[in-house]
């Protein structure tokens, strides 16, 4: 990776209130402190409170992304040089229950986007962030998953977002618009209780607190490579700096284990003994059990490397938990 990176003065996050919108917000400030930092955030968002170390420096605006009339004159205001789209309903195993509003929410939340952006007349680079998810139950021969394996969507969440991957390719061919496809593959982000690793450390902090009887799982035998949150989200930056418009990249980590051998070195770390169960209810209909990346094109387009270890994103997940239990027993 030899070229010179892109520069940006003003960016946009949708979804700046969210697990990973936060964490990006706090790595463009973090380290590069130059940029301004603007985001969307629906006024009913009940997840603000994730930008609070860096509420300061950011500035929020209440925009649904359902509602041209909130999102148009704010881009036009805005101006952005830069949008990293992460706004989504994003929970798949609540995707069965609420497909529809998944399928809207996404979709038509997407195309909003790109169509505001065409009307104002706007020229940004956009980062679109998807999913590994869009790749559903891979075939084992097209494992690493490279970027040309077939889209097989196993749930109306990884629907929606190879819709959305296609809406940018689309937007791209169409109109032109420099838009970049990022897969993310999984991640650990201690804000975000709905994955496996966050459920599992959450509970982990409960039981040794004595608010928690027995830790619930769903399915063990999933296979996954892991990465750190911090290290997603300075992904997403590099991806910006370097990355072709018009393509789509496969970002990930580099531990790969089954969902049941992190909960094993997850209990390990705990400070008592640890009792563990089914939950039925965490089985999904239909699951995607094979979910490892070939990141070769985006490390040859960035030279990106991850900075954490496993054990350090293990103890950064343990530790959040632990803190906010012993705070307020959530």
């Amino acid at each position: 990776m030899t070229a010179v990176p892109r520069q940006f003065d003003k960016v946009l996050i949708t979804g700046i209130g969210g697990s990973g919108g936060s964490y990006l917000a706090e790595h463009i400030i973090e380290h590069h402190p130059e940029v301004a930092v603007h985001g969307f955030a629906r006024w009913h968002s009940t997840t603000q409170d994730h930008l609070r170390a860096v509420a300061a420096r950011v500035t929020v605006h209440e925009v649904d992304l359902l509602d041209m009339a909130s999102l148009l004159p704010v881009l036009r205001r805005v101006r952005p040089s830069a949008i990293f789209h992460l706004a989504a309903h994003a929970n798949v195993r609540a995707s069965f229950n609420t497909p529809n509003a998944v399928l809207a929410n996404n979709i038509l939340g997407t195309s909003s986007l790109f169509e505001a952006v065409r009307l104002a007349e706007l020229d940004p680079l956009i980062q679109l962030c998807s999913t590994s998810e869009v790749y559903g139950q891979v075939d084992p021969k097209d494992v690493p998953i490279g970027e040309n394996a077939p889209m097989r969507p196993a749930s109306p969440y990884a629907v929606s977002k190879a819709a959305q991957d296609m809406l940018g390719y689309t937007y791209f061919v169409s109109y032109r618009m420099r838009i970049i496809r990022t897969r993310m593959f999984a991640y650990l982000n201690p804000r975000r209780t709905d994955l496996f690793a966050t459920s599992f450390a959450r509970q982990v902090a409960r039981i040794e607190l004595g608010l928690q009887d027995k830790l619930l799982h769903g399915n063990l035998d999933s296979v996954r490579t892991l990465i750190d949150v911090r290290d997603a989200m300075g992904a997403y930056w590099e991806a910006l700096c370097y990355c072709t418009p018009g393509e789509a990249y496969n970002i990930g980590g580099t531990t790969t284990m089954k969902v049941g051998e992190f909960l094993e070195r997850l209990i390990a770390l705990a400070r008592v003994p640890i009792r563990t169960g089914v939950d039925p209810a965490l089985l999904r209909p239909a699951d995607v059990t094979l979910q490892v990346p070939d990141v070769a094109k985006f490390s040859a387009a960035t030279g990106w490397k991850p900075r954490y270890s496993f054990e350090e994103s293990m103890a950064h997940l343990l530790n959040y938990w632990r803190e906010r239990v012993s705070h307020a027993g959530a």
